[in-house]
């Protein structure tokens, strides 16, 4: 499962990006860690972006809840979450991987790319 670090106004957890990925989407779990595709290259921001972004969407919160701790010009990041308790990201969490796990569609890939 992935590892969730309660902070002082939310949660936080590691997330590796794949950059320059043919689409954007989850990528599995290795080692606690949320590996996520991201079309976007790794330059001036971008793929911090859309990992972002893809966060946001999928979980249904604001991005402006989340930002990166650690990791801004690296693949390993620290993504966090303001306003989110463990138990509510591990809910979300579980419900997603549950539902891609079952093969009722594609549930983690950023909404516009879902077709």
């Amino acid at each position: 499962m992935i590892e969730i670090q309660e902070r002082k106004n939310g949660v936080s957890f590691l997330v590796q990006v794949l950059p320059r990925s043919s689409k954007c989407a989850f990528a599995g779990i290795q080692e606690g860690i949320i590996r996520l595709k991201l079309t976007a290259p790794p330059v001036e921001g971008r793929a911090n972006e859309e990992c972002l972004e893809f966060f946001s969407e999928l979980l249904g919160i604001k991005k402006g809840q989340m930002s990166i701790l650690h990791g801004q010009k690296s693949r390993k990041k620290i993504i966090q979450i303001d306003g989110l308790t463990r138990e509510q990201l591990e809910a979300r969490l579980s419900l997603m991987l549950q539902t891609e796990r079952q093969g009722e569609g594609s549930v983690l890939k950023r909404p516009r790319d879902r077709k």
